[in-house]
């Protein structure tokens, strides 16, 4: 095979949370492993310092923030939701899905634990795990008219008071039509990804990932109908901050992106036209991880036991009429 017909190099983008010990360790375990197996890892230069590996020219290659995850068939990231947030920042213009490895305490965006080094580094070597587009906002900001700020979320968009003292007035609205007037300390507008973040914390629901669907949550809301709020994935969700009050408010996406909202301002969310895409690893049920990611307590059930027996007992056990439920019940 001649140099020109040789197939491109395997990459892998590697972001860290570089403040804690155990996540450089992490890191820099990773990056060996995956350049022993011939893949090539990519760091962002800042990282790249601080793991260590800015010197490992030949395994490594360092590069700027803005076109990091560019010709990266995965994005690995080791820290915790937060970290998983700014790896999904940067990959969203590209689409590369984005495995992480939790070092936090509940890291619901999380695929893998640290625990399970191994198995993780053979599953991305040998490519076994799948990628699943989780549905994300797109968000405007309207002032006078006119758009002042297009951004995005995966998790939330969230339009909160900007001062302590000052409840938030809004009018929220659906699908072009005023659904009921608010003060409040904030509005949280999330995706079932989000479901379990900020809008589980202000008393939304949690919805499966496999929905598709918006939430609207208020928060701290001072009237009589205030309620969490499901809505089509076709709908689009409004927050207008009254012009003729003195509370100014803040837009936060994903607690990482930031716009000032001064009265008036109209905040549009609808769904948007760029998932993110999350590895997976384990086809295990949503209901599963919340079990585990919350510490459910789920002692005493007996279905899968049950289901078991009765299967070992008559193979056609599932398919019978449950008793009591015939005829002659």
């Amino acid at each position: 095979m001649t140099p020109a017909e040789d197939p491109q190099p395997r990459r892998v983008l590697l972001l860290a949370h570089t403040g804690r010990g155990v996540a450089r360790d992490v890191a820099r375990s990773f990056a060996k492993a995956l350049t022993t197996h011939g893949l090539v890892v990519r760091v962002l230069a800042e990282e790249a310092v601080e793991l260590g590996l800015e010197a490992d020219v030949d395994a490594v290659e360092v590069v700027t923030e803005g076109d990091a995850s560019a010709g990266c068939e995965l994005v690995v990231v080791v820290g915790g939701d937060g970290t998983i947030l700014r790896a999904a920042e940067i990959t969203h213009d590209s689409g590369a899905p984005v495995l992480g490895i939790n070092l936090g305490h509940v890291g619901f965006l999380a695929e893998a634990e640290y625990d399970d080094l191994e198995s993780t580094i053979d599953a991305v070597v040998r490519r076994r795990y799948t990628a699943e587009d989780r549905l994300t906002l797109d968000v405007s900001v309207h002032l006078d008219g006119e758009v002042v700020t297009r951004t995005w979320a995966l998790n939330e968009a969230s339009v909160e008071k900007a001062s302590r003292e000052r409840m938030l007035e809004v009018v929220v609205e659906v699908d072009g039509r005023p659904l009921s007037r608010w003060g409040c300390d904030g509005v949280v507008c999330a995706t079932p990804t989000g479901s379990t973040a900020y809008n589980f914390s202000a008393g939304g629901p949690i919805v499966w990932p496999g929905v598709e669907a918006l939430l609207m949550v208020p928060i701290s809301a001072h009237a009589l109908f205030a309620r969490p709020l499901v809505v089509a994935p076709t709908s689009v969700l409004a927050v207008e901050v009254l012009a003729r009050t003195d509370g100014a408010g803040v837009l936060w996406c994903d607690g990482r992106r930031t716009v000032d909202l001064p009265p008036g301002a109209r905040i549009e969310v609808r769904r948007g036209a760029q998932p993110v895409r999350l590895v997976r690893l384990h086809q295990a049920p949503f209901t599963d991880r919340l079990v585990a990611k919350f510490g459910l307590p789920v002692e005493g059930w007996r279905g899968s036991a049950e289901r078991r027996r009765g299967l070992a007992e008559d193979p056609s056990w599932e398919t019978e009429e449950p008793r009591g439920a015939g005829p002659h019940a």
